[in-house]
């Protein structure tokens, strides 16, 4: 999944991609670089982050997804407002990522009135403005679960199919930096959900904790490594900015496999 920022402040990019020309050529930038996915968000929901005016965030994504829907690749919006997710899939974006889980109201609504839309729902410790003012505390692993299946229960009884449904765990979003590491060491115990995950590490400051790098787009080294270590736990999305060195590096991994599982066939019939 290709991070599309349409937003003036991100914390990754310094919003150079904040018009729809700018945008729309780096959906295609990512696309070349082998993305499946493009995820376009209209509102930074970095730590401290202000909250954007409904009107301010039509503006900035709609005119982006309605030309992105035509390049032939699932469209996601980042977006908690259900006004923006109703705006969207009219035009015909695929899925729906609420850093939010559709707590806000008339989001669940929103997404079940859909026929056959993805939903990624988050786990988020407070919110943005407060979230690492105040982290969270105690084991990360259980409090995510729970909250998280919680989200899944509401959905369902509003008639959507579990197999519409992604969850990320929420790396970064008011936990500490041994929480988003603990998340990563067993994520495979968030598997027990049974459905898919989404995993963001892309360019966190937890990454930059433990590596000393302080520019948030020097990190691409880093981010990578985080994002393979996830995959080879188990996760079924990634969401990145540096999708061409991603790819390259989930080849390398997928090649290891490969061999991984040629080998144990070869010894299962020749034991």
């Amino acid at each position: 999944m290709g991070i599309v920022n349409v937003t003036p402040d991100s914390f990754s990019d310094g919003g150079a991609h904040a018009s729809t020309q700018t945008a729309l050529q780096h959906c295609e930038q990512l696309l070349k670089e082998g993305a499946d996915i493009l995820d376009i968000g209209g509102e930074s929901t970095r730590p401290g982050s202000p909250a954007v005016p409904l009107d301010a965030e039509l503006a900035r994504v709609v005119p982006v997804v309605r030309e992105a829907v035509k390049l032939g690749v699932p469209i996601s919006i980042d977006t908690y407002k259900p006004e923006v997710m109703r705006a969207v899939l009219d035009l015909g974006a695929d899925i729906v990522n609420d850093i939010w889980a559709l707590r806000q109201p008339g989001a669940r609504e929103a997404v079940a009135a859909h026929p056959s839309c993805g939903v990624c729902l988050m786990h988020m410790h407070r919110d943005p403005q407060t979230m690492q003012a105040l982290p969270m505390t105690g084991d990360v692993i259980p409090e995510v679960l729970g909250f998280l299946d919680a989200q899944v229960q509401l959905l369902r009884a509003l008639g959507v199919d579990p197999s519409r449904i992604t969850l990320d765990p929420g790396v970064g979003f008011g936990k500490t930096v041994a929480q988003n590491f603990a998340l990563l060491a067993r994520q495979r115990e968030l598997l027990s959900c049974g459905l898919p995950l989404l995993l963001g590490w892309s360019r966190k400051s937890s990454i930059g904790a433990v590596t000393g790098i302080e520019t948030a787009g020097e990190r691409v080294v880093p981010s990578v490594a985080a994002a393979v270590l996830a995959v080879d736990r188990g996760a079924a999305v990634v969401r990145v900015h540096d999708v061409r060195d991603t790819v390259a590096a989930i080849a390398v991994w997928r090649a290891m496999r490969e061999q991984e599982s040629e080998q144990s066939n070869k010894q299962k019939q020749h034991p």
